[in-house]
């Protein structure tokens, strides 16, 4: 059994989202040679590409909520339908016991995924950290610091928004 934990940008653009999919489902290719188990937090973007891509190679999905106010506070009302469907096909959920979608719940998410982990795939434009800790890069640079092995997945064109 192989567990993959995701990080990566919310803020795809639109043009981005099938590149990013297309390379998670051939990524995802190379492990569905026995039980793959995802862990996510299902955010949007990365998150959720991630997680369908997973469900879709027959894998199995573990969600994990930053805080117990994260789907009412930081769910907008267009991704709603789509975190709700992901929680529900979850073999798993795990709501951090916070209760309030912070920098500290954030963290601890990313812990609990790093803890899972065999690999980490990280969509990352390969940028360094913010200074806002819990990002991409933070965690990528965790996982690295862990001996986690990382998967990069940044396709060509591949962009943010902004």
């Amino acid at each position: 059994m192989t567990t993959l934990a995701v990080t990566g940008h919310m803020d795809l653009t639109e043009p981005t989202v099938p590149l990013v999919r297309d390379a998670l489902k051939a990524l995802l290719a190379g492990h569905a040679d026995g039980g793959l188990v995802g862990v996510s937090c299902i955010a949007r973007g990365a998150d959720t590409l991630f997680a369908e891509a997973l469900l879709d190679a027959g894998g199995r999905l573990v969600v994990v909520i930053p805080s117990e106010d994260y789907r009412r506070a930081k769910v907008k009302p267009d991704h709603a339908p789509v975190f709700d469907r992901l929680a529900a096909a979850a073999d798993e959920v795990l709501v951090m016991p916070y209760p309030t979608a912070d920098r500290r719940a954030y963290e601890a998410a990313n812990a609990v995924l790093l803890e899972r982990a065999d690999r980490l795939v990280a969509v990352w434009n390969g940028q360094p950290p913010t200074g806002k800790g819990g990002g991409t890069a933070d965690v990528v640079a965790q996982a690295r610091a862990a001996g986690i092995p990382v998967d990069v997945v940044w396709p060509d064109g591949a962009a943010r928004q902004g």
